[in-house]
């Protein structure tokens, strides 16, 4: 599996590109899992989300492409 990430820097290269990786977290006594989210737009632009699972990473991706193209009408 490829690194999401290199240096700090995503590799989400590609237009219309997706990538996730799931992670954990220890809070306390409870372990929590989470999905680092990324997404390259057509237009170039990088959407980077955490939730916890990638049903709700693509909804945040959902909203943002929704507001994007409501910004450019």
């Amino acid at each position: 599996m490829t690194k999401m990430t290199k240096n700090g820097v995503s590799t989400t290269a590609a237009l219309g590109q997706e990538q996730f990786e799931n992670f954990t977290r220890k809070v306390g006594r409870q372990v929590k899992r989470y999905v680092q989210y990324d997404y390259r737009h057509t237009d170039g632009e990088l959407f980077s989300c955490v939730r916890p699972t990638l049903d709700a990473c693509r909804a945040a991706r959902d909203a943002w492409l929704d507001a994007k193209a409501g910004a450019m009408a």
